[in-house]
C-alpha cells in the first residue's frame, strides 16, 4: 500500500535551517509528482512546493528563495530544504502525491520556529 513518511521537523531558531524528508513506498515513485504542504494552527492547509517526475519545481511565493524541494528517485525520497526560517513558518508539514484519482498524504512532521 502507498505510504508517505515525513521526518526532520523540530524546534529551530529564526534564521536557522531544516531539511525535511519524505520516504515513499508502495508505488512507482519516480513517475509521480510530489508536493510539500503545511498547516499552521488555526489555519488551512496550504501548498509549499511541488516537484514533477522530471524535476520541474514550483514554490509558493512565501517560500521562494528560502526553500528548495528535491527528490532522489533511487531512495524514493523527496526533500524540503528550508533556510532562513521565520516564526511564521511554524506548522505541520506534509508530503503528498496524487496517484490515479486519489490523493495520498503522510502523517506530517512538526516544525516550530522560535523568534
Amino acid at each position: 500500500q502507498v505510504q508517505l513518511v515525513e521526518s526532520g521537523g523540530r524546534l529551530v531558531q529564526a534564521g536557522g535551517s531544516l531539511r525535511l524528508s519524505c520516504a515513499a513506498s508502495g508505488f512507482m515513485f519516480r513517475i509521480y509528482a510530489m508536493g510539500w504542504y503545511r498547516q499552521a494552527p488555526g489555519k488551512q492547509r496550504e501548498s509549499v512546493a511541488r516537484i514533477t517526475s522530471s524535476g520541474i519545481t514550483n514554490y509558493a511565493d512565501f517560500v521562494k528563495g528560502r526553500f528548495t524541494i528535491s527528490r532522489d528517485n533511487a531512495k524514493k525520497t523527496v526533500y524540503l530544504q528550508m533556510n532562513s526560517l521565520k516564526p511564521e513558518d511554524t506548522a505541520d508539514y506534509y508530503c503528498a502525491s496524487q496517484i490515479g484519482s486519489r490523493d495520498y498524504w503522510g502523517q506530517g512532521t512538526q516544525v516550530t520556529v522560535s523568534s
